[in-house]
C-alpha cells in the first residue's frame, strides 16, 4: 500500500501530513481539539481499500510546527489551512470527514469552499458552541452528586488544574469522551498532544465545560441549509456532543442522513470501529456508484 509523509509550508510554517493508499476519490480528515493531533483517528486507515485517506496535524500540534503566537488560533485561520493542503496535495475533489472541533471546521470551511467537496462526514460535533456547552452542562447535572459537586466548586474559584478537579473531569470523559477501558493507544497519544496546549485554551478555554475562547460565540445553525452535499451526520449515544446536536443539523442540512451509535460516547470510530467504518466506507460508496 501506498504511504506518502511529508510536511506543508502554510504561512511560514510546516504542516505534517501522511497520506495511505491510493486510487479513488481521497477521504481527507480533520481532527479535533482544537489542538489534539490525528492519533485518534488511525482507525480510519482501514478505508484505504477503496481510495487514499489522508491525515494532517493542524498548525499548533501534534508533529506539525507549534508557534508560540496566539494570534494564529482563529477559525479563519485554520479554514485557510484546509483549503491549502488541499492544493498542495491536488486533491481537486475530496470526501471531507471533521470530528469534533474538526466538524465545527468542516462546516465552516464548507460555507466558504464547498468546491469539489464530493461528500460531507460530521462526526460527533455540533453546528453551536451554545448549543454544546448547554448540553454538556446538562449531562454533569446527571453524574454523581459528588462528581457534579466537585466540577462546581473548583470551576467557581477557576482553579482548573486541581488534582480533584481533573479527577472529576476524567469521569466525565469516561461517560461521554470514550466508554473503552483502558482507552486505546491512538487516543493516549491525542490526550498527550492536548496537555497544556496553548490552542485548546485560546480558542476553546480552560476545560470541555468553560468555553471562553475565541470559539464562544460560533453558531452557523442559521446557516446549515447552504450546505448542499450528501452528509452523514454520526454520533454516539453517550456523546458528549449530544444526540440533540447532531439532530440540529440533521434538521439544518437537506441532503443528509444522521447514524447514533448505541454503544458509543465521542468515539465511535474507536469504540464501535468495525462498525463506525462499515457505515463511512457504505456512505462513500454509495455516493461514487453510478446512478441507473
Amino acid at each position: 500500500m501506498k504511504t506518502e509523509e511529508g510536511k506543508i509550508n502554510v504561512d511560514g510554517y510546516h504542516i505534517w501530513y501522511r497520506c495511505v493508499g491510493n486510487n479513488g476519490i481521497p477521504l481527507l480528515t480533520l481532527h479535533g481539539g482544537p489542538g489534539a493531533g490525528h492519533d485518534y483517528l488511525e482507525p480510519l486507515e482501514r478505508l484505504t481499500s477503496n481510495r487514499p485517506v489522508i491525515f494532517y496535524d493542524q498548525l499548533g500540534c501534534g508533529k506539525s510546527d507549534q508557534p508560540d503566537d496566539r494570534s494564529l488560533w482563529q477559525i479563519e485561520r485554520f479554514v485557510a489551512e484546509v483549503d491549502t493542503v488541499r492544493q498542495t496535495l491536488g486533491l481537486e475533489q475530496v470526501h471531507l470527514l471533521g470530528q469534533s472541533w474538526g466538524g465545527w471546521l468542516a462546516i465552516e470551511y464548507m460555507l466558504s469552499h464547498p468546491q469539489g467537496i464530493v461528500s460531507l462526514v460530521l462526526a460527533s460535533t455540533s453546528a453551536s458552541i451554545p448549543q454544546f456547552v448547554a448540553e454538556a452542562k446538562r449531562l454533569i447535572t446527571e453524574l454523581p452528586r459528588e462528581i457534579y459537586q466537585t466540577l462546581e466548586r473548583y470551576e467557581a474559584r477557576g482553579d482548573y488544574h486541581h488534582p480533584d478537579y481533573e479527577a472529576a473531569v476524567l469521569e466525565f470523559y469516561k461517560r461521554h469522551v470514550c466508554r473503552l477501558d483502558p482507552w486505546p493507544d491512538p487516543l493516549l497519544r491525542t490526550a498527550a498532544n492536548l496537555n497544556n496546549n496553548v490552542v485548546y485554551e485560546t480558542m476553546n478555554g480552560p476545560s470541555e465545560f468553560i468555553v471562553n475562547g475565541n470559539l464562544k460565540d460560533w453558531d452557523r445553525t442559521d446557516r446549515l441549509g447552504e450546505i448542499r452535499v450528501p452528509t452523514l451526520i454520526t454520533v454516539g449515544r453517550y456523546d458528549e456532543l449530544t444526540p440533540t446536536c447532531a439532530e440540529t443539523i440533521h434538521q439544518g442540512i437537506s441532503n443528509s442522513q444522521m447514524v447514533i451509535f448505541e454503544k458509543s460516547s465521542h468515539m465511535a470510530h474507536l469504540e464501535e470501529e468495525d462498525s463506525y467504518l462499515e457505515v463511512v466506507a457504505d456512505f462513500m460508496g454509495n455516493i461514487e456508484r453510478p446512478k441507473e
